[in-house]
């Protein structure tokens, strides 16, 4: 029978374990996606997120780790209500209970913060998905996972070059310069307004001073962000951030893109997309491709998305549940 064990002091074994069953278990569901390097895998448990803390945990079978779970708690105000979590079984360990176990210490931690909903991503391709639902979940919102290749991007140049008269073109590694970080805590908020099906995500105030948090959070996990943005006049008219990952650093991910309200049908979503990609083609050659999601029903973005190049993955599935109805 396999035990359950809180990890509170991360060590570098521990980690090394972690590593084995994560890199496996997305070997097993993803065999053509690049697995997670040690340093991804340690920066993600030893740093919990902007505005939040986090529980591990491990199971075990005798000395041998045979599956992990993480939950996040969001700490943030509009938000107290929300644990996320992930979790993995090695291929070898399923089909015995683990996830079970692992499942139902993660609802009752859950339970003991006070949170009333628990959300998770599964694919819709790998059994993460049944299991989910055979334990009350329910799929809340539907995302189309895409894959570009940077060196087949269509038409960058073109798009770059193509004026919007009124808006310039600006870009930042790491923390937002001070000069413009009150104007891109404000663009942060326009994000409240995608698409996001059922989820109860709760709410985000963005300041100055978590914009800069969670450039910073990024940066202690060994992570590079780049930020791209429109500027008109003093403001953010649109963004898009990107995460190139510590180690192997071939595959970045897609953070935020986002237009204000009062900017949009101009194009500048597309604009700054294509500046990122100039900008990756120049100074991080190493990147080969960006991974991005959108939601199925987020038409404007999935249209910029293909416009640039971007082709279909996969199709994932973000779930939620009430940790009381897991038992």
């Amino acid at each position: 029978m396999d035990k359950v064990q809180r990890l509170r002091d991360v060590s570098d074994a521990d980690v090394a374990a972690w590593h084995e069953v994560v890199a496996a278990s997305l070997a097993h569901d993803f065999p053509d996606e690049p697995a997670p390097t040690l340093d991804q895998v340690h920066g993600q448990v030893t740093t919990s997120g902007l505005s939040s803390r986090h529980l591990l945990w491990v199971a075990r079978a005798d000395r041998t780790v045979t599956g992990v779970a993480r939950l996040r708690l969001f700490e943030g105000t509009g938000r107290r209500h929300l644990g996320e979590f992930t979790l993995h079984v090695h291929p070898e360990h399923r089909r015995r209970g683990v996830g079970t176990t692992l499942l139902r210490t993660v609802a009752r931690a859950a339970r003991d913060e006070q949170r009333r909903t628990l959300v998770v991503e599964a694919s819709s391709q790998t059994s993460g998905a049944a299991f989910l639902e055979a334990n009350g979940f329910l799929c809340a919102l539907s995302l189309s996972l895409l894959l570009l290749n940077v060196a087949e991007a269509r038409g960058v140049e073109d798009i770059v070059g193509t004026e919007h008269p009124g808006y310039r073109l600006t870009r930042w590694l790491g923390v937002v310069p001070d000069d413009l970080a009150e104007a891109f805590a404000e663009a942060k908020a326009a994000m409240g307004d995608i698409p996001a099906g059922k989820m109860n995500y709760g709410t985000t105030t963005w300041d100055t001073d978590r914009v800069r948090d969670m450039a910073e959070v990024v940066e202690k996990r060994g992570d590079t962000l780049l930020t791209v943005a429109a500027l008109h006049e003093k403001t953010i008219a649109g963004f898009t951030e990107l995460m190139i990952p510590v180690g192997d650093g071939t595959r970045a991910i897609q953070y935020d893109t986002a237009v204000v309200s009062g900017h949009r049908g101009r194009g500048l979503g597309l604009w700054v997309k294509a500046a990122m990609l100039e900008w990756l083609r120049a100074e991080w050659p190493a990147v080969l491709e960006i991974e991005t999601d959108n939601a199925e029903d987020n038409a404007h973005m999935l249209a910029v998305n293909e416009r640039l190049g971007f082709r279909p993955l996969r199709q994932t599935r973000q779930y939620q549940c009430d940790p009381r109805m897991i038992h």
